[in-house]
């Protein structure tokens, strides 16, 4: 047996009736409609300009939507590793939850993707180190969760997570490149040849 699979059965095999409660709720996307609400009233709250949010919040829609793409449109049809809840050799040893085994395949994680994407583009917008432990720990528990119940292997949940930080990482570049940052100033030269140049013009018989 494969070190993945043998810290998947230790992580899946470690299970109570109350924990199995509590990480089917965190693995529910509804179960954090409101953190992406209060998220959303964040960035607005900081950035105080509808273009700009909108365009923020269109940056969200593009990180979580590639990272979710890469993973289930791409990634687990072309890999095609099963889950572990559907791997024949593992067969009788995962422990079920609401008898819950997932879509067929399963690299990588969407779910790891696609919340690391969104916890970390907030935290490079936001810049907050509360925030940032508050989403980190948030990605983390949704990364337990599906390992819990038994859908993803640890190799899933890695790959995951180092698709969405490359996303999240890749719209923060655009989005502070041509969304948050201003235009830069005038160095002192250029403002200098600029004042040159209207004094000229402005002298009579000046070119």
């Amino acid at each position: 047996m494969s070190p993945d699979a043998e810290i998947l059965l230790w992580i899946n095999g470690h299970h109570t009736e109350w924990a199995d409660t509590l990480m089917w709720i965190i693995s529910r996307a509804s179960t954090w409609i409101p953190l992406y609400a209060l998220m959303v009233g964040l960035i607005a709250y900081k950035y105080r300009n509808w273009k700009v949010v909108l365009l923020i919040i269109a940056g969200f829609g593009v990180a979580v939507g590639l990272s979710d793409f890469i993973c289930s449109g791409i990634l687990k049809p072309l890999v095609c590793r099963l889950r572990p809840t559907h791997e024949p050799t593992l067969a009788g040893q995962i422990h079920l939850v609401q008898d819950y085994t997932g879509a067929l395949y399963g690299f990588c994680s969407s779910h790891a993707a696609n919340t690391m994407a969104c916890g970390l583009l907030f935290s490079l917008l936001y810049r907050n180190k509360t925030a940032t432990a508050c989403l980190m720990t948030w990605v983390a528990l949704n990364c337990y969760s599906r390992m819990y119940l038994g859908a993803h292997y640890p190799l899933d949940i890695l790959c995951g997570l180092l698709i969405g930080a490359l996303l999240a990482v890749l719209v923060y570049r655009v989005l502070a490149r041509w969304v948050l940052s201003p235009a830069p100033p005038a160095s002192r030269e250029e403002q200098s040849v600029s004042h040159r140049a209207d004094d000229g013009a402005a002298r009579p018989g000046g070119s």
